[in-house]
């Protein structure tokens, strides 16, 4: 049996990818919900919504609803969305790739 390196960081690589795709996508539904928290709005809907919509595109359209300014609204996304990497990073670990060796 021989050691196949190129299949081992395939699959090392395949196995980071699908890890870091789970966790930005957890962090950015957590983003919204924090957000919609703050703000006092159903969550459900607005985490829906990135199903639909990038996320300047979500924000735009707090900002038409609100009596907020888009600034505001990217203001707490960005406190929001640092929040809830913390958050996410203690529950299930750092998502930075792991090194070989």
């Amino acid at each position: 049996m021989v050691f196949d390196l190129r299949r081992a960081l395939l699959s090392k690589e395949e196995k980071d990818s699908a890890r870091l795709m789970d966790f930005e996508f957890r962090q950015r539904a957590r983003s919204f919900r924090l957000m919609a928290e703050a703000l006092g709005i159903d969550s459900g809907v607005l985490v829906q919504s990135i199903a639909l919509h990038d996320d300047p595109a979500i924000l735009d359209g707090l900002a038409n609803d609100l009596p907020k300014s888009r600034e505001e609204l990217g203001e707490l996304y960005v406190r929001c969305r640092t929040q809830a990497y913390q958050q996410l990073a203690g529950e299930i670990g750092d998502p930075t790739p792991h090194r070989l060796g």
